[in-house]
């Protein structure tokens, strides 16, 4: 059993982050990796990549959106409740060394999973500008530990509400015409990284993205995580979730997100979750 030990209400309380006892994949795990978490014997398997770590205390925390009913059982866990079982750390940790000047975007609870991966960039050395986004500012997430991570950070709200009024593209593509940027990580909606990618590739700038196609057993047996990169087949959980951007079809996985999608929200969370489960 793994225990909450902490619990934080985010986003008008749409978005939770629990602290789990978890030693054994606190020690293992990396940046970028994920774990598979399951409430009780007959809750969903539910992939979520992990915000944060503590080595010493033995924990891992885990922010996810409350979209359906296996996410809505999570919500009712409180402070000494416990998983059933955690899987983990699944998928390949980010590859990080010092290049120079890196841009780190984020988008909705993506900001969660880019956030150990902003703070690993800059740890080796880098210059770590950060660009977060949300609807509005009562929705924004992380803004305080994305800012302590990054060198500067930029922040954006579509409603105008915080920060830049506009998307994060909007911000990125003015650093990107007055920086020399070696390298842009991008975690968010499917079509924010998309619409990102084409502009990065514009400027010739290395890409990486999380991807969260759907997924079920997280191990490569179910090939439900399949994704076209450079006109290979990939499998998310275990090639991934990180891949060069400017190599992914994303229209082909906007379709297949598309494609098993079920009639009724109460069911939507097997569905929504990948190896980064942005649902942002």
């Amino acid at each position: 059993m793994f225990k909450i030990v902490k619990r934080e209400v985010y986003s008008q309380g749409t978005v939770i982050m629990n602290q789990i006892e978890a030693p054994k994949i606190a020690r293992k795990a990396k940046p970028g990796q994920f774990v598979i978490l399951k409430a009780d014997e007959e809750g969903e398997r539910i992939p979520l990549t992990m915000a944060d770590l503590d080595v010493e205390k033995g924990t891992i925390d885990i922010i996810y959106q409350v979209v359906g009913t296996s996410t809505a059982k999570f919500r009712d866990m409180q402070v000494g409740d416990a998983y059933q079982d955690i899987i983990g750390p699944l998928g390949q940790p980010t590859h990080l060394e010092k290049l120079g000047k890196v841009v780190c975007v984020g988008g909705g609870t993506g900001i969660a999973v880019l956030h150990p991966i902003t703070r690993g960039l800059k740890e080796v050395g880098n210059h770590v500008i950060g660009i977060i986004g949300a609807r509005s500012k009562d929705i924004l997430i992380l803004e305080d530990k994305m800012r302590l991570a990054s060198t500067e950070l930029h922040v954006c709200t579509d409603d105008g509400s915080y920060g830049h009024h506009g998307f994060v593209t909007e911000v990125l593509k003015e650093v990107l015409e007055k920086e020399d940027v070696k390298l842009v990580v991008a975690i968010g909606p499917v079509p924010m990284m998309k619409f990102l990618t084409i502009l990065t590739k514009e400027y010739d700038t290395p890409t990486m993205v999380s991807l969260n196609p759907i997924m079920v057993d997280g191990t490569g047996m179910c090939g439900c995580c399949r994704v076209s990169v450079g006109g290979e087949t990939k499998f998310v959980c275990v090639d991934g979730p990180e891949f060069d951007a400017h190599k992914v079809d994303f229209e082909e996985l906007m379709m297949r997100l598309q494609a098993y999608v079920p009639q009724e929200k109460e069911s939507y969370d097997a569905y929504q979750c990948g190896g980064a489960c942005h649902t942002g």
